[in-house]
């Protein structure tokens, strides 16, 4: 790790430089693509049109031009020798981040065909596999069918009911909501269940089409570019090729598919907020009140500096969270507590960030024809999606044990960044046991980093979380019952492993620490509230309130080292400024 600051033009995704030189060149020429079909449009074009319902196939014939969802999301195995095709994790990321880049409603056809896909590609159904494979290639996109306006999510309960038919198949009839892409998607993979069989066993995952007579779209459920729909089906046939999986093999294919999903989800969020950012910076380096410019307010400079680090934060840490999904096996299943964190800290992360510049672009971040009019009014989305932050952080809690007090021979995966195949990603199998998924010891990455100010505060406050395991533990009712007690109990833990990553991902990159450190003044302070929300729970107990009194930890400030991020952030002021 370097002692001085670094150039700022590598850490943030700007596309009039942008050029990822580790990625393959088929690779390369396709996000720059990408780009470069944005920049032409223009932002008048698209702040324009995100404040219309007009469906974007402008956008969608962009893609099918240059077989981008071909290339990205068609697995090796039904590639037909095409070796540019592959579902490769690294470059998917670059890919959601660039989308996020220039609006979430151009990211929300991708995810859902993600989505749409991920039933397919785990399927033993050669036949729909191969019409999958086939639809891509002449530029279709794909719809996920498991919600309902009456359930939600909750893949337990589904009024998607199945008839057997004489001589096989099913007419399957009911409806879904808020199905992204429900409009025109080739294939809608659909989760229901069978009106013959009882229980986990009768739950059926089938591919519909949307243009079939029997497959009724009823609306889209938002005002935007994105079609949200809800449709019926009406005795729709489901023919043995339409089956995709049945029984558990359903259910668990639902929720693998939501693994690989819910990942995207950070990626865009730091891509609106990095146009957020450049957006907010420029416009404040460039106005001047009382004879003074805005960035040089104190209050101004203490905004922009936070979220700059914590955009940093969330940056090093989604890059290294790849290398556990691209890395992971039966044996190594680590990847389904990073995923996770992925989806709800980093997303919640870049909330928080436009939130932050709001309080600096404020009126401008109003105006019909600045970008973060549009983001901030949606980012707060992203959260919400493929389950909530709560849902989410109670997940997280199931791993606590096993990676705090973790010993297991495990190593950190190599970085992965090579042009390969993540076949894994569609036979993860089964869901259950993640209470017993293996972690090595989570320390020497903190040891390696403890000459770091902030690293060794922070290290003192995830030492004493382990300590207060044992003597300030939860009662009875907070683990089973308490679920808001849960949830600041899960946000405390889930900050360690956000540390780890963010530490080996500063090792691989070489991060100044400089950059380390205000990162980690951060997340003392992010510890330091979580512990006083924790203290003030109904349920805490008087050893629990003593122990969140004594995590509280003033971060290290360093003025120098803040003087020296913030010239970081005022270079990028004008650095990059979207056309048109």
């Amino acid at each position: 790790m370097t002692s001085a600051t670094a150039s700022t033009t590598s850490r943030l995704l700007n596309p009039g430089t942008y050029d990822p030189e580790r990625l393959d060149p088929a690779t390369r020429r396709l996000l720059r693509a990408t780009i470069d079909w944005f920049e032409a449009k223009g932002k008048a074009a698209i702040t324009a049109e995100v404040r219309t319902d007009v469906w974007y196939a402008d956008f969608i014939a962009f893609l099918a031009r240059e077989r981008a969802f071909a290339t990205l999301l068609t697995p090796a195995r039904e590639a037909g020798g095409d070796p540019d095709k592959r579902w490769d994790t690294a470059r998917n990321a670059a890919f959601n981040e660039i989308l996020g880049f220039y609006g979430l409603s151009y990211w929300y056809a991708w995810q859902v065909t993600i989505l749409g896909l991920g039933p397919i590609w785990q399927s033993e159904n050669a036949v729909a596999r191969r019409r999958a494979a086939g639809l891509l290639d002449q530029g279709a996109v794909f719809a996920f069918g498991l919600s309902e306006r009456d359930h939600g999510a909750d893949i337990y309960s589904t009024d998607m009911v199945l008839e057997p038919r004489p001589g096989g198949g099913f007419a399957a009839t009911g409806g879904k909501y808020y199905i992204g892409n429900g409009n025109v998607a080739g294939m809608v993979s659909v989760f229901g269940r069978r009106a013959d069989v009882e229980g986990p066993e009768g739950y059926v995952f089938f591919a519909a089409d949307s243009s079939h007579p029997n497959y009724k779209l009823r609306s889209n459920v938002v005002h935007g570019q994105m079609y949200v729909s809800a449709f019926d089906l009406e005795d729709y046939p489901v023919t043995p090729d339409d089956v995709l999986h049945t029984g558990v093999a359903a259910f668990e294919a639902a929720l693998n598919t939501i693994n690989v999903g819910k990942f995207n989800l950070g990626f865009c969020s730091l891509g609106m907020a990095e146009h957020c950012f450049y957006e907010t910076v420029t416009q404040a380096e460039g106005r001047v009140l009382f004879g003074k410019r805005v960035t040089e307010f104190g209050q101004v400079r203490r905004i922009l500096s936070e979220a700059y680090v914590r955009l940093l934060a969330g940056k090093l840490y989604a890059a290294r969270a790849v290398d556990y999904v691209r890395g992971a096996s039966r044996e190594d299943r680590r990847y389904l507590l990073f995923t996770p964190i992925t989806k709800m800290q980093v997303t919640s992360e870049g909330e928080r960030i436009v939130r932050l510049l709001s309080e600096v672009i404020s009126a401008k971040g109003f105006e019909r024809d600045s970008f973060f009019e549009s983001a901030k009014n949606i980012i707060d989305g992203l959260p919400k999606l493929e389950g909530t932050v709560h849902v989410n952080r109670a997940l997280t809690l199931k791993f606590l044990p096993g990676y705090l007090f973790g010993t297991a021979p495990l190593e950190a995966p190599v970085q992965r960044l090579d042009a390969a195949d993540d076949a894994f990603l569609f036979d993860q199998g089964p869901t259950r046991g993640l209470g017993k998924i293996a972690f090595p010891d989570w320390r020497p990455v903190f040891d390696a980093f403890a000459g770091v100010p902030n690293v060794a505060r922070f290290r003192e406050q995830a030492d004493a979380l382990v300590a207060m395991i044992g003597d300030a533990a939860l009662t009875p009712e907070q683990l089973t019952a308490d679920l808001d007690f849960q949830q600041s109990m899960a946000q405390l833990f889930t900050l360690i492993p956000y540390a780890q990553l963010i530490l080996e991902q500063a090792q691989l990159e070489d991060t100044p620490a400089d950059v380390v450190d205000s990162i980690f003044e951060t997340l003392v302070r992010d510890f330091s509230a979580t512990a006083v929300e924790l203290h003030g729970k109904a349920s805490s107990t008087e050893d629990q309130q003593a122990w969140a009194l004594s995590a509280i930890r003033k971060p290290v400030v360093d003025p120098a080292r803040g003087d020296r991020i913030y010239d970081e952030v005022r270079a990028l002021a004008g650095a990059y400024v979207m056309p048109g």
